[in-house]
């Protein structure tokens, strides 16, 4: 009898897939400049802008309005435009019978007591006061986002009381947009 004999070669197939990603965080720079030009980073009350008013800032009366430019903007390389918030100043000694408005003043860098603009806040009491608003990122990731000029303006009021002193800081807070 003749036997035939099976060998069974089991044939191995064998493939892979892979698949890989990077992952990079996007950026996001908010900037403050005084004279519309230099901006730089004011990231913390202790290192504020000091802003520069006119005059009779160290010698107020009734009545007296003075004012100061402020322009700010997002940096290069930012990757999404920003929500920005500005609320009432954070006050420090006597602080009393001023009230403070901010304006936006356009394309144009500067501003003095008689400046006009869009408002955008209103004239408030040092204790109030706020304003919400869009910061558009630059047009190409090496661009600089557009500027946005603003202008405080502080009005002594009538009740204005004398030789009181104190300082004021005021925060912008800027929120990426998703």
């Amino acid at each position: 009898m003749l036997g035939v004999g099976t060998m069974a070669t089991l044939a191995s197939w064998n493939d892979s897939e892979f698949a890989s990603a990077t992952f990079t965080a996007g950026r996001f720079v908010f900037q403050g400049s005084l004279n519309g030009t230099d901006y730089s980073d004011h990231a913390v009350s202790g290192s504020a802008a000091s802003l520069s008013f006119t005059a009779p800032v160290g010698n107020l009366t009734p009545n007296d309005v003075v004012a100061a430019p402020f322009a700010i903007r997002l940096g290069a390389g930012t990757t999404n435009d920003a929500t920005i918030t500005v609320g009432a100043p954070v006050t420090v000694d006597t602080v009393t019978n001023l009230t403070w408005e901010l304006i936006d003043t356009g394309a144009s860098f500067g501003c003095t007591s008689t400046t006009t603009g869009t408002s955008v806040v209103a004239a408030s009491a040092f204790t109030g006061g706020s304003a919400t608003f869009t910061l558009p990122k630059g047009a190409t990731s090496d661009a600089d986002g557009t500027a946005k000029n603003l202008c405080f303006k502080i009005r002594a009021g009538a009740g204005l009381v004398q030789s009181q002193s104190g300082s004021a800081v005021w925060q912008f807070q800027a929120v990426s947009q998703q």
